[in-house]
């Protein structure tokens, strides 16, 4: 089993940054990537953004360029790095990780999610 805590969300206004950190533990050796997946009142979970051991990345052609994925030394805390924040950013965020790399990426591990607000 896998665990995944996410922190950094909260408030924020258009234009400003949020920076969105997840710390896996756990049995953790089988997970080749780790990313973050978003759910909007009223829309369907959709991929943010990923990344895998290769530091081989993918995004959401919605956040590309104002949104960054990375990972510490240890790959066991991955990081969304959050620019230029829009209203459409608003939504619960979680934490994913996956045994295959980006380009097969298919989250099996959750997070409890947390809530990004974008709002004046």
């Amino acid at each position: 089993q896998v665990q995944l805590v996410e922190s950094g969300g909260g408030l924020a206004q258009p234009g400003g940054s949020l920076r969105l950190s997840c710390a896996a533990s756990g049995g953790i050796s089988r997970i080749n990537a780790m990313g973050w997946s978003r759910q909007a009142a009223g829309k369907q979970r959709e991929l943010v953004a990923a990344i895998d051991s290769g530091a081989t990345t993918t995004y959401a052609d919605s956040v590309k360029g104002r949104f960054t994925i990375s990972r510490d030394n240890a790959e066991n805390t991955v990081h969304l790095q959050m620019n230029s924040l829009k209203a459409d950013d608003t939504a619960v965020y979680y934490c994913t990780a996956s045994y295959y790399s980006v380009s097969s990426f298919f989250p099996v591990y959750w997070g409890q999610g947390t809530q990004v607000t974008v709002s004046s």
